[in-house]
């Protein structure tokens, strides 16, 4: 009995073990990336691609300056902003409405909607940038964020609405069944019930629209065409030429960029774990 119990000891540290060497790999493969372009913000070309891990022999502050005022770094992060707040606001609103019809409601027609939906996922972004470019050039919406917000939160509300239906149906009935006798109709129910008990998949939904509208560069690329409505993600491709590449300010632009992600995933990252194993799992 005693070895048996020597056995499951060893076994439970030998694990704990394990999984502490597998963190601290993780770790290191995560972080790493980002100190490398933190390090390399400060350097110059020729230190950047000499010894990328070392740190800069002078720190070169005038990268950021370049990244602020020579690529307007600062009013595309704003114009980032704009996007992933219009896109995330279109998306958790059309996604709650739609994955509470497919939840709840047993008409003919919600299975057959909910595939389709579905099959959203599975549409490659690069297939619909021709049709979609025609569209805007013949309705005229070139240059429009409206549109473009439009594109984005189309392309977000399959996974988003994959999401929210799995959590709900995880959600007990009887507290609809309960409402509906207190005398509450339909949006009610779905205002004062539902929603409060969905706030994790909701920061779920909210945090993943956000960073791809604010992040998103093809259809940025195809669709707008005024310098002072750049993302940041396009504003990144002002350093490039036709001969060289100023690599400094690159990554001095890029940490700009990350910091609303960095600031938005330590404030949601908990939601957005909960909300992901309950919407994906329990579905």
């Amino acid at each position: 009995m005693r070895s048996k119990y020597m056995y499951r000891g060893r076994s439970s540290r030998g694990r704990s073990a394990g999984m502490f060497v597998f963190a601290v790999i993780w770790s290191v493969i995560t972080i790493l990336p980002l100190f490398t372009t933190l390090i390399s913000s400060f350097k110059s070309n020729p230190e950047i691609f000499s010894s990328m891990l070392s740190l800069p022999k002078k720190w070169l502050a005038q990268n950021y300056y370049d990244a602020m005022f020579g690529a307007n770094i600062m009013r595309s992060v704003f114009n980032s902003i704009v996007l992933g707040l219009g896109t995330t606001v279109i998306v958790v609103f059309v996604s709650m409405l739609a994955s509470y019809i497919f939840s709840r409601k047993k008409h003919f027609f919600v299975k057959p909607l909910y595939l389709l939906f579905l099959t959203g996922m599975m549409l490659p972004v690069h297939t619909a940038i021709i049709p979609l470019s025609r569209i805007a050039a013949g309705i005229r919406l070139t240059d429009n964020y409206l549109y473009l917000i439009l594109v984005y939160a189309a392309f977000q509300l399959p996974q988003s609405i994959f999401l929210a239906t799995g959590y709900m149906n995880s959600v007990s009935k009887e507290l609809d069944e309960a409402a509906t006798i207190d005398g509450c109709g339909m949006f009610s129910i779905l205002m004062k019930i539902m929603l409060p008990v969905s706030a994790p998949i909701i920061s779920t939904i909210a945090v993943l629209s956000f960073i791809y509208g604010y992040s998103e560069l093809i259809f940025s690329v195809i669709l707008l065409t005024t310098k002072d409505k750049f993302p940041v993600s396009r504003a990144l491709m002002f350093f490039t030429g036709e001969r060289v590449t100023r690599m400094g300010p690159v990554f001095a632009a890029i940490i700009i960029a990350v910091v609303p992600m960095i600031i938005l995933y330590v404030l949601f990252h908990e939601k957005v774990q909960s909300g992901m194993v309950a919407g994906a799992v329990k579905g």
